[in-house]
């Protein structure tokens, strides 16, 4: 009997089409013995390719010359969390799309979080290295975030911050009509004892924070806010909207009262930065979320 080489996503199994087919009995006839509970898992996994094309309908009809090729989905592939998507991944860097309600790291093991998501795909997709924080959202601020896998490689972005991550942007739903509809908004934020951080427009002792703003799109009750951050502080935009008299939707602890959508209404949307190992800009956007738009129609 020949022995069957083991496939691989790098070595998978190839078959070429000879007669008019759907995929299922073909590779059901190919693979002498596979279930079809087996072969629907494959397809769903997104391991088969029709002429290099993943296919995962079962009733695909193929035609002579085809070629059908099976391999094994790579970790990444497999990945899935209800939390968050990986947007781009390489051997130093990760980039993902947050869920609002997710928290970036925790000193404590009891809690799910990005950080801890993202060590268990390592380990599971068999990488020696663990997820090193380079910047947060709030626990209720979905959105694009970047993670090293290296501690020397975040520290190139904590030494070199506003260089290497030289624009990020933030959608949000604001209380009423913003006027005007663009400026910027300067003051110095710090934290009182219950951790809630407060403005002043002369220096408290906390960190200067600029905030630029411009308004997409509006009606008496709400406004779609774009907002550009010069300076990164914790909460910059929240309390910067609270400032302007326009709190974010969803914002009890910044001014809201109106949590109509069900969520803190705030989007990171926009990421793009200098790889430091690269020696490349790369430029990521996710779309705004569906219930900002509600508002509006």
């Amino acid at each position: 009997m020949k022995e069957r080489k083991p496939h691989s996503k790098e070595n998978p199994l190839k078959f070429k089409v000879l007669e008019p087919a759907p995929l299922m009995e073909f590779i059901m006839k190919k693979m002498d013995g596979i279930s079809r509970t087996k072969v629907k898992h494959m397809l769903a996994n997104g391991v088969v390719t029709v002429d290099g094309e993943r296919t995962s309908q079962f009733d695909f009809e193929l035609q002579p010359g085809m070629t059908v090729e099976i391999g094994k989905p790579s970790a990444k592939e497999r990945f899935y969390s209800k939390w968050l998507k990986i947007v781009y991944e390489d051997k130093y860097l990760v980039v993902i799309d947050k869920k609002e309600g997710l928290l970036t790291n925790s000193p404590g093991k009891e809690q799910e979080t990005a950080q801890s998501i993202l060590n268990q795909y390592f380990t599971a997709s068999q990488q020696r290295c663990r997820a090193h924080t380079i910047h947060r959202l709030d626990r209720d601020t979905s959105g694009l975030m970047l993670f090293a896998k290296d501690k020397k490689v975040a520290m190139m972005f904590e030494e070199d911050w506003k260089e290497k991550v030289y624009d990020r942007r933030y959608v949000a739903v604001c209380e009423g009509k913003v006027i005007p509809r663009e400026g910027t908004v300067e003051s110095w934020l710090k934290d009182n004892k219950m951790f809630v951080t407060y403005s002043s427009p002369t220096d408290n002792g906390g960190k200067f924070a600029v905030t630029h703003y411009e308004v997409l799109v509006s009606n008496s009750r709400y406004s779609l806010v774009d907002f550009h951050l010069e300076t990164g502080r914790k909460n910059q935009i929240r309390v910067h909207a609270q400032d302007i008299g326009h709190p974010i939707v969803g914002d009890e602890k910044y001014g809201s009262h109106d949590n109509s959508l069900g969520r803190l209404c705030l989007h990171a949307y926009k990421l793009c930065f200098h790889h430091p190992l690269k020696d490349k800009d790369f430029e990521f956007e996710t779309p705004f979320p569906k219930v900002f738009e509600k508002p509006f129609h």
